[in-house]
């Protein structure tokens, strides 16, 4: 047993997605494409000698996916994680946090588990909690994934686009997205299945800003204040949309700059989740 370990998991911003339920949480998820992130979470595991606790950005808290990969596990160990991105505001920040858990929970507690073991873990643990269904696996992969068959990596299928872009984003709150994928999900799913039948075909940065934004509108998601700052941002020469599921706005390049916005800035990240 070691004494701690950290992991950093890239933030994940979902442009489109459809949902594909299964009795079976780690065969569950959704086909979709994202963006991941330079900016992140880092998570550091160490053994704890009764109960386990959780902790981000130094408030304690209960994320059930994180507790359930430390039960999977057999652990019992305290997790404090560190955020560059705001939670429920459609990061993948529980996902970043059940994966980074994974990770350096195997490292201090040597469980000898593979990287697809640990990814498959806390993608169910997601999936069972409601809190995401494809987040995990592209943090894992890294880049521009595009989620081509949903599940964790023994039966998932995975692609991207071979590109690297800067990233501009701006915040207004959270969105529950428990609650979404828990009402009717057929119309959101069927604008799911045209965007990723459109990045297919042509899979470039803007094919999946065009396609994402889309999307959007498609699916009923947009709320004022998103649909406001994506025509700013276009009517500036920009290309925006919604990051699903948070009351958030992304924008390749200077888009959100341009439209007189002060953003956060970062870039898409060249690889997946890791230890430090």
């Amino acid at each position: 047993m070691r004494e701690e370990a950290t992991a950093f998991v890239p933030g994940h911003i979902t442009g489109f997605f459809s949902s594909h339920q299964a009795d079976d949480p780690t065969k569950a998820g959704s086909r979709g494409a994202g963006l991941t992130l330079t900016d992140g979470v880092e998570v550091t595991v160490e053994p704890a000698s009764e109960d386990s606790t959780v902790v981000l950005d130094g408030e304690q808290l209960q994320i059930d996916p994180v507790e359930t990969v430390l039960e999977t596990l057999e652990v019992t160990a305290r997790v404090e994680a560190e955020s560059d991105v705001p939670l429920g505001s459609g990061f993948g920040v529980s996902g970043a946090m059940a994966l980074g858990t994974a990770l350096a929970a195997n490292q201090v507690f040597e469980r000898k588990l593979s990287r697809n073991e640990l990814v498959t873990i806390a993608h169910g643990a997601e999936v069972q909690a409601g809190t995401g269904l494809g987040d995990v696996v592209a943090q894992a992969h890294g880049g521009v994934p595009i989620r081509l068959e949903p599940g964790g990596p023994q039966v998932n299928k995975l692609d991207a686009v071979p590109a690297r872009a800067r990233v501009e984003y701006v915040s207004f709150g959270e969105l529950s997205t428990a609650e979404v994928l828990s009402g009717d999900t057929d119309q959101l799913t069927a604008a799911g299945k045209q965007a990723l039948s459109r990045v297919v075909e042509e899979p470039t940065l803007l094919s999946f800003l065009y396609a994402s934004r889309l999307f959007a509108r498609e699916a009923d998601l947009l709320t004022e204040q998103v649909a406001r700052t994506i025509d700013d941002v276009t009517e500036a020469g920009g290309q925006a949309s919604m990051a699903m599921l948070g009351e958030t706005v992304f924008a390749l390049g200077t888009g959100l700059s341009d439209a007189g916005y002060e953003p956060s800035v970062c870039a898409t990240h060249p690889a997946g989740a890791m230890l430090k």
